[in-house]
C-alpha cells in the first residue's frame, strides 16, 4: 500500500474554497474534476493498491474492508475514477426504476462544527437504465455493490414492483445488491421495516433472487440498509427476519432524523436524513446490538460518522466486518481511506483478541 492518495494535500488546500460554495454543487464539481483527473491519466500516477487486507465477507473476497458508502454516487457514473482512491468495495446509487429529479433544492447542507451534513435529496438519478449502462463501462477491481430503491411516485404498497426491477435489471452487473428501505427522504419508505411489511418484501425478493440465479448462473449476495432510528426490540425482529429470509449482510446504518447532537448549529433544523460525526456513536451501538444478537449469523456492514480511523476500528471492534464512508469524505478528504486501511490491516494483524 502506497503511504497515501497525493491528493489528499490538494484536498485539504481546496476545501475553504469549496466549502464557500453550494454543497450540492461542489458535490457535483468534485466528482466531475476527479473524473478529469482518471480521464487525463493522473489518478493512475498515484493509484493506490486496493490489495493489502483482503477479507471475505457475503463470499465475495474483499481487497481491503474500506469501501464507499451509497449515495455519492448516484448514477453509477464515476466508479473507476472513485476506485482510484483505494476503497475495496464501492456501493453506488440508489437507484430507482425510473428517473427522477428528487426533492426541491436546495437539498444539502453542511454543519461544519459538528463534521455533519443534513441531506433531503430524495433518490435523485436518472433511471436503471442509464444506471446499468454506466455500470457496464466501469472496470473497476475491487467489490462492486449497487442500491436499489423505490420511485417517489410508486405507491408504497407497489414498492415490491420497483424492487424487483431494480433487482432484474442490475443483478447481472452487481457484486451484490443493497436493499434500501432506510432512507428518510422517500416518504413511508421506512415502514418496509415493520415487521410484516419487511417480510413479505424480503420473501418476494429471495424469490425472485433464486430465479435471476437460475438464469445467470451465479447467487448474487443481498444486503439489506437499515435506519439508525429503531428501537432495540425492532432492531432484533429485522435482523431475526434478514436470517430468516436469507439475506447476505445487514447494512448498518443510514441517515438519522434525530438532531439532539447538533441543537443550536445553523441548519440543524433542516428536514432530511443527519450524518457524520453526531451520527457515530449511535451507528456503533447499532452495530454494537445486531452482532451480539446475531452471533456470525449475518455479516455487518457499518457506516455512520467515521470521520478517523479511530472509529473505522471502533466499527469493526463492535461487531462489523466492513466499514463504509461518506460525510467523512467531505470533510477529510481521500486521506480518510488510507488513514482507515492502515487501522484496520494493524487490527487484523493483531488478531481476534484486539477486537
Amino acid at each position: 500500500m502506497k503511504p497515501g492518495f497525493p491528493g489528499a494535500a490538494l484536498y485539504e488546500l481546496a476545501r475553504p474554497l469549496l466549502f464557500a460554495l453550494d454543497a450540492e454543487r461542489v458535490h457535483e464539481l468534485t466528482l466531475e474534476a476527479l473524473q478529469r483527473a482518471h480521464d487525463t491519466g493522473a489518478t493512475r500516477l498515484c493509484q493506490t493498491a486496493l490489495t493489502g487486507d483482503p477479507v471475505r465477507v457475503m463470499g465475495l473476497d474483499f481487497p481491503n474492508p474500506v469501501g464507499l458508502a451509497a449515495g455519492l454516487d448516484k448514477n453509477g457514473a464515476y466508479i473507476d475514477a472513485l476506485g482510484a482512491l483505494g476503497f475495496g468495495f464501492i456501493e453506488v446509487g440508489t437507484v430507482t426504476p425510473q428517473p427522477q429529479p428528487g426533492n426541491p433544492k436546495p437539498r444539502l447542507f453542511r454543519l461544519p462544527r459538528a463534521q455533519a451534513l443534513i441531506n433531503r435529496l430524495g433518490f435523485n438519478n436518472g433511471g436503471v437504465e442509464q444506471f446499468v449502462a454506466n455500470v457496464q463501462r466501469a472496470r473497476y477491481a475491487g467489490v462492486l455493490g449497487l442500491n436499489l430503491g423505490k420511485n417517489a411516485s410508486t405507491p408504497i404498497a407497489a414498492a415490491l414492483d420497483d424492487y424487483r426491477l431494480g433487482l432484474q435489471a442490475v443483478y447481472p452487473h452487481a457484486g451484490y445488491v443493497t436493499i434500501n428501505i432506510s432512507s428518510p427522504n422517500t416518504r413511508d419508505l421506512r415502514s418496509l421495516q415493520g415487521d410484516e411489511e419487511l417480510d413479505r418484501l424480503l420473501a418476494a425478493l429471495q424469490t425472485e433472487r433464486e430465479r435471476l440465479a437460475q438464469q445467470h448462473g451465479r447467487r448474487v449476495p443481498l444486503a439489506v440498509k437499515i435506519a439508525p432510528d429503531l428501537e432495540s426490540e425492532q432492531l432484533v425482529r429485522i435482523a431475526d427476519t434478514l436470517v430468516a429470509r436469507g439475506i447476505d449482510a445487514v447494512i448498518a446504518t443510514n441517515t438519522t432524523i434525530a438532531r439532539e447532537a447538533v441543537a443550536g448549529l445553523p441548519h440543524c433544523g433542516e428536514v432530511g436524513g443527519l450524518s457524520g460525526r453526531p451520527l457515530r456513536a449511535h451507528a456503533t451501538q447499532v452495530v454494537r446490538e445486531l452482532a451480539a444478537h446475531l452471533q456470525g449469523a449475518l455479516p455487518i456492514i457499518a457506516v455512520g460518522g467515521i470521520v478517523d480511523a479511530r472509529d473505522a476500528v471502533e466499527k469493526i471492534q463492535a461487531g462489523a466486518s466492513l466499514v463504509q464512508l461518506y460525510t467523512g469524505l467531505v470533510y477529510r478528504g481521500p486521506a480518510l481511506i488510507q488513514e482507515c486501511r492502515q487501522a484496520l490491516a494493524h487490527l487484523q494483524k493483531e488478531g481476534p483478541e484486539a477486537r
